[in-house]
């Protein structure tokens, strides 16, 4: 088994790199670092949790420590580096990694990103900074106001250019390309490699070496589990599991920034210490809860796929989807956040009838089949409604026509239309009532011919194992 200390790595960082309890490098890690030491070109394949950020910055590190100084002049820090990353939390993180791994050699770093007062910025860049991690849109606000200069710039690292291109960045990063020398290393990472990426990375690499590391594949050290559920349920089952089991950092996520904010207030309201973060919170209100949830102040980060987008935390333990993504490869983003670096983590899905036409598509990307475990006392098939909702259970309250198929709910219209119009048309009698509508039961429609959704149509036996 490789060490790090196999790949060429300095001293001072392979300390850094113990400290931190890092002894293996991922197979990205592997591949990409002796390379980039090198100097060479790289376009790799890669998605959230292959270990990718210490990949590019390692390297990156230890070819600048010959530019490393002990002196206080600005003009002895230029910018060497540029990290560019879509989405603010994905900067702060990957910064954050920077910070850690050059604990032991002389060179300043900075994070640069949008949604903050710039003039914050402005005094730590005057004092001079190799490495600048940065969103494209700040940093082209920082070239506007002549607040940096790029030209001493030695490596560019693209992360998440497919990201990048989804939320409309290409225009920028032509443009910030243009103002780098042109002798450079550069280095891309991207999940996907739609024409567009590729197009980028032809007007951007020189010759680089391709390296693609699982992905689509999941960590053997995530554990992933599938809770079939009631769609009705699913907030009593989540607050009953992270109750019984204790269950401490939880990234749960949701398909809807409205769903993120209703289920963090139903979750506080169950005595658990929730948060939520999304695209309509203030960046002040994401960074507040992320440190928080970092701190193990609050219990559960509840969040959207945006909003969670480069979201590392150290030894994650466990990640919630409570509503299963709808583009599989989703899936394998969000479970990637936990089960990093070696550590192990856990993946439970809260799955009800309507999405196991999505966790079918999940298991065709992954390759393999996750076994489905009833959690007693929320079998599918229960009819009661949670705590949290305030309307009575199905079989309490009037028959919606939301609850019938749609032969049924069009025979119930006629019979209803027919009632009503024999009322309008029979001589007006006060003492005369009007005939009962005749109410149609409702059935179940068949679900898909599969085993999770077998489970909602016929009797079970409850796995209390591991509960």
């Amino acid at each position: 088994m490789t060490t790090f200390s196999e790949l060429g790595l300095a001293p001072d960082i392979l300390r850094a790199l113990d400290e931190m309890g890092y002894a293996t490098p991922t197979p990205i890690q592997e591949q990409v670092i002796p390379l980039a030491l090198q100097g060479g070109d790289i376009l790799g394949a890669a998605q959230t949790g292959t270990g990718k950020t210490a990949a590019f910055a390692l390297p990156l590190i230890q070819r600048l420590l010959p530019f490393a100084n002990n002196g206080t002049s600005p003009a002895k820090h230029p910018i060497r580096a540029l990290i560019l990353t879509p989405t603010r939390e994905l900067a702060i993180q990957v910064e954050e990694a920077v910070q850690a791994y050059t604990k032991h050699v002389p060179l300043r770093s900075l994070v640069v990103y949008g949604g903050v007062n710039i003039n914050t910025q402005i005094p730590i860049l005057k004092t001079g900074v190799e490495i600048l991690v940065a969103t494209p849109g700040r940093l082209l606000d920082h070239v506007q106001n002549k607040t940096l200069m790029l030209t001493q710039v030695n490596t560019l690292v693209l992360d998440e250019a497919d990201r990048m291109l989804d939320m409309g960045f290409m225009p920028d990063l032509k443009r910030i390309v243009a103002l780098l020398p042109t002798q450079r290393v550069n280095m891309m990472f991207s999940a996907t490699f739609p024409e567009e990426i590729r197009k980028l990375a032809d007007s951007i690499l020189n010759n680089p070496t391709f390296i693609e590391v699982a992905r689509n594949e999941t960590a053997v050290t995530v554990t992933q589990v599938v809770h079939p559920v009631h769609h009705e349920r699913k907030r009593q089952l989540l607050a009953h599991l992270i109750k019984s089991r204790d269950l401490r950092q939880v990234l749960v996520f949701t398909g809807t920034k409205l769903g993120c904010n209703r289920l963090a207030n139903e979750l506080n309201k169950a005595g658990i210490h929730a948060d939520a973060i999304h695209g309509d919170k203030t960046q002040q209100e994401r960074i507040k809860a992320l440190d928080a949830f970092k701190a193990g102040t609050i219990r559960v980060l509840v969040a959207t796929d945006v909003a969670a987008r480069g979201i590392d935390i150290e030894a994650l333990p466990y990640v919630v989807n409570y509503d299963l993504p709808h583009n599989a490869e989703d899936y394998v983003h969000r479970i990637g956040r936990t089960g990093r670096a070696g550590a192990l983590g856990e993946a439970i899905s809260l799955v009800s009838e309507s999405e196991t036409r999505y966790l079918r598509d999940i298991e065709k990307l992954i390759g393999s089949t996750i076994e489905p475990t009833i959690v007693p006392g929320f079998e599918p098939g229960a009819a009661d409604v949670p705590a949290f909702q305030s309307r009575p259970p199905r079989a309490d309250r009037p028959e919606r026509s939301s609850d019938r198929p749609a032969t049924e709910h069009r025979a119930h219209r006629a019979k209803s239309a027919a009632s009503r119009d024999a009322l309008f048309d029979a001589p007006y009698e006060p003492s005369s009532t009007v005939p009962p509508v005749e109410s149609t039961p409702a059935l179940v429609r068949p679900g898909p011919k599969r085993q999770v959704a077998a489970l909602f149509r016929s009797p079970v036996k409850s796995d209390s194992a591991g509960q």
